[in-house]
């Protein structure tokens, strides 16, 4: 994954808010960030898991 500059994207993510936002949207929007962005380098690193496999493991129907 390529870096990135922090401050940068965290202009970006807030210039994109309403001007009405508050912090709670503000904190949202990180955190899917992250999630995302955790998630990327998870699929990246080869740390995934089929879906038959999560449909096994809860007894459902595949």
């Amino acid at each position: 994954m390529e870096a990135i500059n922090i401050k940068e994207e965290a202009r970006r993510l807030i210039d994109r808010l309403p001007e009405n936002a508050t912090w709670d949207d503000l904190m949202y929007e990180i955190y899917v960030r992250v999630t995302i962005e955790a998630g990327l380098a998870d699929s990246q690193a080869g740390r995934i898991t089929s879906v038959e496999t999560v449909r096994q493991q809860f007894g459902l129907p595949t």
